[in-house]
């Protein structure tokens, strides 16, 4: 597929962004209209099926050069319109699941191949959210299903950067742990569908084994060093990973497995802290290989990033002394509804920013086209024969 049709699948992961972050400042307290009464439940399906998953879904269909994996990004861009556009009902979780079967289908033509860990790790996480969209589209809640999801976002983001660690061909006992971290984190992933909190409480400690061995082994410890957008894209994943350690933290000493102050800490370190400085991470290398345009690097990049670490710093503590208040009960207390008159609060603001912030100076420093590089000096002419 030539370039022209991948720019309307990176604006429609776009347009499901900018709704799920609409959605997400409804959550935290902004008077902002919704189309549909019961509509602000799909802030996370929107997030993570509508914008990952079309990224994700896009990249691979790149990557694979098959005309038919277009299907998976088209599929899921279709379903979060579905979500966004029409009435609730079960057309988008449909789409979005028969996006993520395009995509494991992929993979399975990557594993054939070349049969490697990588690969299975990718094709791990995708399997994971389709079980995830399945339990969604079943009826349960999706609370039930978006560990799920996290096991999505985790093992594809470790198995590309378990693929681009190959260069430095890593012994034996490092790709076993790696092996350990994943194996620990899909049990516990699994344990939650009967022990929700203990399941919790051991997906978290493979989280911190997973983050561990990232920032141990990944190649960003050594590209950190390099000027430009090379130490750009490292500072990127190292605090990612620094936020997925987090996360697994709150999981081992909460186990928050239902909706509360603690629950939305958790997901929030995962999904904001490490996912999204992962986006921005690879946004540099991946955005020019959609548009087929070179990008020019600022130092202005980083603006957006310590706003993004920023506001989730701000975020987790904010939201657990918020809930506390209230007396901890179970319900999700970052889904509140304020009055219109009640105060906004800073912390949504500094996470639309980040988002905001990062969309627009990527695109413009994308689109707009490289400054041409400068010629060769020119050969000096030969000298003439001295006239004797």
């Amino acid at each position: 597929m030539r370039h022209r049709w991948r720019a309307p699948l990176l604006l429609a992961a776009v347009l499901s962004l900018t709704w799920g972050a609409w959605m997400g400042l409804l959550r935290i307290g902004w008077a902002l209209p919704l189309p549909w009464p019961d509509q602000l439940i799909l802030h996370g399906p929107l997030m993570i099926g509508g914008f990952l998953g079309t990224l994700i879904a896009l990249e691979r269909a790149i990557g694979i050069a098959k005309p038919w994996a277009y299907a998976a990004p088209l599929l899921t861009a279709a379903g979060s319109a579905a979500l966004v556009f029409g009435p609730p009902g079960p057309l988008g979780p449909a789409l979005i699941i028969s996006g993520s079967v395009v995509v494991f289908a992929v993979f399975g033509v990557v594993l054939r191949r070349e049969p490697s860990l990588f690969a299975a790790t990718m094709a791990l996480g995708v399997a994971a959210w389709i079980t995830g969209n399945a339990r969604w589209i079943a009826g349960a809640g999706i609370y039930r299903a978006v560990f799920w999801w996290v096991g999505f976002i985790v093992l594809t983001i470790a198995g590309e950067r378990l693929e681009l660690s190959r260069l430095r061909r890593l012994r034996a006992p490092v790709r076993l742990a790696f092996v350990a971290a994943i194996a620990v984190l899909g049990l516990g992933i699994a344990l939650t569908i009967g022990w929700p909190e203990s399941g919790v409480r051991v997906m978290g400690g493979g989280l911190v084994m997973l983050g561990a061995w990232l920032g141990a082994f990944d190649v960003a410890r050594r590209t950190v060093r390099q000027p430009g957008v090379t130490r750009f894209i490292a500072i990127c994943l190292l605090t990612g990973y620094a936020w997925l350690g987090v996360a697994g933290a709150i999981a081992i000493v909460t186990g928050a497995a239902a909706p509360g102050p603690r629950y939305d800490a958790l997901l929030h370190a995962i999904f904001l802290g490490f996912a999204v400085a992962m986006i921005f991470g690879h946004a540099p290398i991946v955005l020019p290989a959609v548009l087929g345009t070179p990008l020019r690097f600022r130092l202005a990049f980083y603006v957006p990033l310590v706003v993004l670490h920023c506001s989730v710093a701000v975020r987790i503590p904010a939201t657990s002394s918020t809930c506390s208040a209230s007396g901890g009960r179970g319900e999700d207390c970052s889904t509140q509804w304020r009055s219109p008159r009640s105060p906004r609060i800073p912390r949504g603001r500094l996470r639309r920013l980040a988002v905001d912030c990062f969309r627009r100076s990527t695109l413009r420093l994308t689109i707009r086209p490289a400054a041409p590089a400068p010629r060769p000096p020119a050969p000096p002419a030969p000298r003439a024969a001295a006239i004797r």
